[in-house]
């Protein structure tokens, strides 16, 4: 059985420097219906104006992932890390027992990415920060698998995220790595997608494997898709 997230029905936040929309509950957005998906708590799409940002703010327990999409993002955390987030990069940071950290676009252009929060499997671990370039020309490319294998992240959560880029009308070969019984979701970064009713930008579904997987195919414009699989 699957459950389907309309980008035009996430929660919206509008600011003079930030245009943020968020497939769960956040802030001080919330619909029971929509607390996360498992572990999967946060997934933020944000688009930050020209030399504005986030200011130097506490998290704690909580893994985040951030997706560039488009310009680039400098993050400074209080472990000592200072470092553009670019186009095809990958910040992970594990909060833990605790840091502080601003994300801000120094740039005279806007930048967008994702933000995505994930519950730990366990509390008070020590805080730690990671952050690599991905390939997305050849297929599916895992970013977070919990074995670390294949120049991936792991994160201290059992979850496995994927990325794919299509080009216009290519079908999906879903990633081989699936295991049977797990949950998945999927968000629409960019383009559409055939699965079957069409999807957009924005949009998200969450399904079971192998039972509800979907078939696919690129619209049009293409497609940019993330997949989580939650165990």
């Amino acid at each position: 059985m699957s459950v389907i997230r309309p980008a035009s029905e996430r929660f919206h936040t509008q600011l003079d420097w930030l245009d943020s929309w968020h497939s769960f509950s956040f802030g001080n957005h919330f619909d029971s219906k929509w607390v996360g998906f498992g572990p999967l708590l946060v997934i933020n799409d944000d688009t930050v104006s020209p030399r504005r940002g986030f200011g130097m703010h506490p998290h704690r327990d909580m893994e985040i992932i951030t997706i560039m999409v488009e310009g680039e993002l400098q993050h400074s955390d209080s472990m000592g890390n200072t470092e553009p987030l670019r186009l095809g990069e990958v910040q992970r940071m594990s909060a833990g027992t605790g840091l502080v950290h601003s994300e801000q676009n120094v740039s005279d252009s806007s930048c967008r990415f994702l933000q995505i929060w994930i519950v730990p499997e366990t509390k008070g671990s020590a805080p730690s920060y990671e952050q690599k370039l991905f390939d997305y020309s050849s297929g599916w490319t895992c970013i977070i698998d919990p074995n670390k294998n294949n120049d991936t992240m792991a994160i201290n959560q059992n979850i496995r995220l994927w990325r794919i880029q299509l080009v216009p009308q290519q079908k999906i070969d879903w990633p081989t790595r699936i295991d049977g019984g797990k949950k998945i979701w999927m968000q629409m970064i960019d383009g559409t997608l055939q699965i079957p009713s069409l999807f957009k930008k924005g949009d998200g579904i969450g399904f079971s494997y192998p039972e509800d997987l979907p078939q696919a195919e690129a619209g049009d414009q293409g497609a940019d898709v993330l997949l989580f699989e939650i165990n």
